[in-house]
């Protein structure tokens, strides 16, 4: 994916020499105050990981990576504004939850945009470009998952096409919470 610029940013994808900058932001991002319902993991684990483990995330989702692709918005001065990245999920498989996969889809996971730059159309920038990695490798869909109390998140992908599938996943490491699919297909 070529980078493309708008406004004050450019989306791209990131290296995998970019190990420190992807460790950086998750860090941040898991200090966010919504991190508990947004993140599948906390501050502690994700410092704790070993510079193997960021290497290895990095470079499984660069641009010369297959199953995966995180983008980046970066602006002025090298900062990264933003981030998600795109899995891609096989038909005849099962997700991290256990749950069947019956096409092939994109799975949008790890969406952080810093504070400062929300409400910028850096979501949307970042949303646009990971879709088309997804829809050039063929996913027939694209779903990400979010906790029921996310009102915010829930209303940003709403406004970027994804409606909910009825799907409910229980939060793991928290009785009695849910998190629900929302999907967006080819348009």
């Amino acid at each position: 994916m070529s980078a493309s610029a708008s406004g004050d940013w450019v989306i791209r994808t990131i290296r995998a020499e970019e190990w420190a900058a992807v460790k950086a932001l998750r860090l941040t991002a898991l200090r966010d105050p919504l991190a508990r319902i947004a993140f599948l993991e906390t501050y502690e684990t994700a410092a704790d990981r070993p510079e193997s483990f960021w290497r290895e995330r990095a470079a499984g989702a660069a641009e010369d990576a297959a199953g995966a692709r995180q983008v980046v918005a970066e602006v002025p001065g090298g900062a990264w504004a933003g981030t998600l990245t795109v899995l891609l999920e096989e038909a005849g498989t099962t997700d991290w939850a256990g749950l069947p996969v019956d096409r092939r889809q994109g799975h949008v996971v790890g969406v952080y945009v810093r504070p400062e730059w929300r409400g910028t159309g850096v979501t949307g920038a970042l949303f646009e470009a990971g879709l088309a990695w997804a829809w050039g490798r063929g996913a027939e869909r694209v779903r990400l998952i979010v906790h029921e109390d996310n009102g915010r998140a829930r209303g940003c992908y709403r406004k970027l096409g994804f409606v909910p599938s009825g799907v409910s996943v229980p939060m793991r490491g928290a009785p009695g919470e849910n998190e629900l699919e929302f999907v967006r297909g080819r348009d």
